[in-house]
């Protein structure tokens, strides 16, 4: 897949394209079906499925008190189009410009002259241009003018909502992470590098890794079920993380993220990983001693072992059910 970071890098062949527009965070699964519909037609028609996406999200622009804690960087929610088979990605800088361009001259401009757009697939909330005052209606007129097809994708829910960005974010923050990964078919993650810890798992004979992430949404403290997955060598351990600011030895100002591994390291600690959050077992909680600490995790490690045993490990996606 190519990736573009800017409209002066965008090469000369990007087009003709079936393009898609939006933000695209967390990538779930309401964008997975219009990535997937794009990638139909795309291939039926012998172009490009080509998403534009921004960065930073237009609110930190537009209105940065309002702008929300993302739950994908540029670079994951890029990794997770490529696997729905996108061929080609602008990650294009929102500017206070951009924001200024009317709905045609987004349109004209943009997606026709400079990307080569045959088709754009949008759904059906979609806005654009200044003061959003574009909607579906107005693309399908420009499409008529200009000559691209409009195509409308409908929404998905899920337990009767419409699955959102905004939904799966007060899911994550709230710890209902199994939720979440309904929504977004695939459990959400924090990636990020291992850094040095108190080590109190490794005392008791539990592989500890401590997480440093750039992460901006951060599920409540808590242990969690987890899948702990190294970014370097593709080595995948079941494991079980707490999430919190460790009350047992004093309450420290520094979030902390501790994941024990289930399984055995075998062979050095891993420098970059991506921790799988699957299901939230129970609060953070103060202990009274250390040692008290450590028999809670131990009993922490037997819930883990136990849900690994009755539930299969992560496989593929848990479909949302379609509106």
């Amino acid at each position: 897949m190519r990736i573009y970071r800017s409209l002066a890098d965008v090469a000369a062949d990007f087009g003709p394209s079936a393009l898609t527009i939006g933000n695209f965070d967390g990538v779930h699964c309401g964008h997975r079906r219009i990535l997937r519909d794009l990638k139909a037609l795309a291939g039926g028609k012998g172009w490009k499925a080509s998403v534009l996406t921004f960065d930073p999200h237009p609110t930190r622009v537009v209105a940065p008190e309002r702008a929300p804690r993302l739950i994908a960087t540029p670079a994951r929610r890029a990794e997770l189009m490529q696997e729905e088979g996108i061929e080609q990605v602008l990650i294009l800088p929102f500017t206070r410009e951009l924001a200024l361009l009317s709905p045609e001259e987004f349109v004209a401009h943009l997606l026709v002259e400079r990307l080569g757009a045959r088709a754009v697939l949008v759904g059906d909330n979609f806005r654009f241009g200044h003061r959003q005052a574009g909607n579906i209606g107005v693309l399908a007129e420009l499409g008529r003018k200009l000559g691209f097809e409009t195509v409308v994708v409908s929404a998905v829910t899920c337990r009767g909502r419409v699955v959102s960005s905004s939904a799966i974010r007060e899911l994550i923050l709230a710890g209902r992470v199994s939720l979440a990964a309904r929504l977004l078919e695939r459990p959400y993650d924090l990636d990020g590098e291992i850094v040095s810890g108190r080590g109190v798992g490794s005392k008791q004979t539990v592989p500890t890794l401590n997480l440093a992430t750039a992460a901006e949404l951060i599920p409540a403290r808590g242990v969690y079920v987890t899948r702990t997955h190294d970014l370097e060598s593709a080595r995948d351990w079941k494991s079980i993380t707490n999430i919190g600011y460790r009350p047992t030895f004093g309450e420290s100002e520094e979030l902390s993220i501790e994941t024990f591994l289930l399984d055995p390291l075998q062979g050095e600690a891993p420098h970059r990983i991506r921790v799988k959050l699957l299901w939230r077992v129970r609060d953070e909680r103060k202990f009274e001693t250390p040692e008290a600490l450590k028999g809670q995790i131990l009993r922490d490690v037997r819930v883990a072992q136990n849900y690994f045993r009755r539930a299969r490990a992560w496989v593929g996606r848990v479909p949302c059910i379609s509106s």
